[in-house]
């Protein structure tokens, strides 16, 4: 019991990862149809409700799942990758299901990389239609999480949630730091300038891979990039010990947010990636079932009396 309450109070890895996207359909379509997983909400961004923002995950979007996407259409510019900012996203994958992958790829005319392997672990690499990076991988260690499945993506090759995710840095010593004083991570191996940082909080969605790069370009954040990485913890109060925690290390965090589905703090590491600290509670069954969830357009509340105009300016989806 005691190892437990010690567990709870730690960050338990990856939460979420927030991206950014251009045409909404088509965003849709390619994570629920191509890498079927599940939209588990369909919003609007809290600070431009004239924008979706889309939940995709496993059944109930359990945190270590979540990718979500403000989809801005044509206001958004093509993003580069590069650094200060989360560059790949790694999806953790059934054993043996790279080859399905491979031929799933073909199928649906996405160019993808050839078959890789780091930290003795096998992937693929490939992009979304907006260019952003992600990588399926089939874990070394055994991933028990169940998948959301479709007709087509069966429980054999469904994704289980995420591996893992890379920042990019030009100098990784204060970001390890983070990681290692303030987050409970511990370097694990090192390839190249590849250092990975695991927490042994929890089994899954628990692998951060910074990668140095003195020479490199800055990020360009816009469509096909990430714009920031959510780190999981219990609840507000673990949350806030670890406010005061990041504040004592001398870095600036927001106060609490109320995101409706989790609570949130932000803050960027020495390297310039943009974190974020949020809840599990309360999840996303709030304001629809599990059966039901991502089916219906849910508004913030401080939204709801504006209700009918925001469902003209969103753009219609076909789902």
């Amino acid at each position: 019991m005691r190892k437990k309450a010690v567990m709870e109070n730690k960050v338990l890895g990856i939460h979420h990862i927030t991206a950014i996207a251009s045409d909404a359909q088509c965003n849709y379509d390619f994570y629920t149809q191509f890498l079927g997983v599940r939209m588990v909400k369909k919003t609007v961004n809290f600070d431009d409700p004239g924008t979706y923002h889309f939940y995709y995950g496993d059944t109930i979007g359990t945190p270590g799942s979540i990718l979500t996407f403000f989809p801005w259409g044509d206001r958004v510019h093509k993003g580069k990758a590069g650094i200060g900012m989360a560059t790949e996203i790694g999806y953790s994958i059934p054993k043996g299901s790279l080859a399905f992958w491979e031929e799933r790829l073909k199928e649906f005319n996405i160019t993808h990389q050839p078959l890789n392997e780091k930290f003795g672990e096998q992937f693929i690499q490939f992009n979304d239609r907006d260019g952003l990076i992600l990588n399926l991988v089939e874990p070394s260690a055994a991933d028990e999480r169940k998948s959301w499945t479709t007709e087509e993506v069966k429980e054999n090759a469904a994704t289980k949630g995420f591996h893992s995710v890379v920042l990019t840095v030009k100098e990784s010593e204060g970001t390890a730091k983070v990681l290692t004083d303030i987050f409970g991570y511990k370097l694990l191996s090192q390839e190249g300038n590849r250092y990975r940082f695991v927490t042994d909080a929890i089994g899954t969605a628990n692998i951060v891979d910074v990668v140095e790069d003195p020479n490199g370009v800055h990020g360009i954040t816009a469509g096909g990039t990430n714009h920031h990485v959510a780190f999981r913890v219990k609840n507000e109060e673990v949350q806030m010990n670890l406010r005061e925690k990041i504040l004592s290390a001398g870095h600036n965090i927001t106060p609490k947010i109320d995101r409706n589905y989790f609570y949130s703090l932000y803050f960027r590491e020495p390297g310039g990636v943009l974190f974020e600290i949020a809840t599990d509670n309360p999840g996303f069954a709030v304001d629809e079932t599990v059966d039901e969830l991502g089916t219906h357009l849910k508004l913030p509340p401080q939204y709801e009396a504006n209700r009918e105009r925001i469902e003209q300016i969103l753009p219609a989806l076909k789902q």
